[in-house]
């Protein structure tokens, strides 16, 4: 196939690529080996992962990103931003991650790039009753007025300091599983947050994942839109977790998510939509699984940048 005209937009890729969500985990793979095979599979950057997984030490990681021609595009909040007793612990992340990031050599700006990177990725989790329910806006349950409003004041509070302090954007990722999932919470958030405070970081397989249309929805937010996420899904794994009572990450485990290219989602629209709204910047690749199957994770990751090349990305 020949490739398209290219994006102006550099590939990363994410340590969820190798199961690592969970610094507690005890099947991680070594922080060097992500790095290597990042770098090996083509990528430009990498998000840093949970917080405590990369080394904290700027000088060691800053030389181990430099040594493969990597940098870090974004660091990540993922907690629960509902409830208000947690806006400490989530003002210290936000502290922790911002000073951290922009410690280290900044990736470059592109053309048509809104905001430079690095980005404050916010997401909502740790709510059984929304993980057993994801994928399901028919059935998860919603928060009240009051409760909403509370989560949006803490995610106002993170974005501000994100900005004031460190001159970090904050994007808000909806994800499968937590309180900002669906088509109705998305609208929501977007019309709660002001421009000038936060954004959005639209990722086609939580998209999807949650029953819409990754292309109608990107265009939707295009005035919003500071950060993409790629996945793919497989078609046959969705159904039947979908037919099943599974957390998010389980369905994960099982393969929902598979290399770009051999799923549903349909990347040569998208490289039309993004050409057409001008997007410029960072996309990162993102493939959650189980740390035991990391086996796969390098082949998974080439056929996936293999198939965005060839569509221009």
């Amino acid at each position: 196939m020949l490739a398209l005209d290219a994006l102006p937009v550099t590939l990363a890729c994410a340590p969820c690529c190798w199961g690592v969500d969970d610094v507690r985990n005890p099947h991680l793979p070594p922080w060097e080996r992500v790095l290597d095979e990042a770098a090996a599979a083509g990528f430009g950057g990498l998000e840093l992962g949970p917080y405590g997984y990369m080394p904290l030490d700027v000088g060691r990681l800053g030389a181990a990103l430099d040594a493969r021609g990597l940098r870090i595009v974004a660091g990540t909040i993922f907690d629960d931003l509902v409830r208000p007793e947690n806006r400490e612990r989530l003002l210290q992340q936000t502290d922790a991650i911002c000073a951290f990031v922009t410690a280290l050599a900044p990736p470059r700006n592109l053309p048509g790039q809104r905001y430079p990177a690095p980005y404050l990725t916010v997401m909502d989790w740790g709510h059984d009753e929304r993980d057993y329910a994801a994928g399901h806006p028919d059935r998860a349950p919603r928060l009240d007025a009051d409760a909403w409003d509370g989560m949006v004041a803490n995610i106002r509070a993170i974005a501000a300091r994100a900005r004031d302090r460190y001159g970090v954007r904050a994007v808000i990722h909806p994800h499968a599983g937590g309180y900002i999932e669906f088509a109705d919470e998305l609208d929501r958030i977007a019309g709660d947050l002001a421009p000038d405070l936060a954004g959005l970081c639209l990722d086609t397989g939580h998209l999807d994942y949650a029953g819409m249309d990754p292309v109608a929805a990107i265009r939707a937010c295009a005035d919003r839109l500071d950060y993409i996420h790629f996945k793919d899904i497989d078609a046959g794994v969705h159904a039947d977790v979908m037919a099943r009572r599974i957390r998010f990450f389980d369905a994960c485990a099982e393969g929902v998510m598979c290399p770009i290219g051999r799923g549903r989602i349909d990347y040569p629209a998208i490289h039309r939509l993004l050409r057409e709204i001008g997007y410029g910047g960072y996309i990162t690749i993102e493939q959650e699984r189980d740390p035991r199957s990391v086996g796969g994770s390098f082949a998974d990751l080439t056929a996936s940048r293999n198939f965005l090349r060839e569509q221009g990305f």
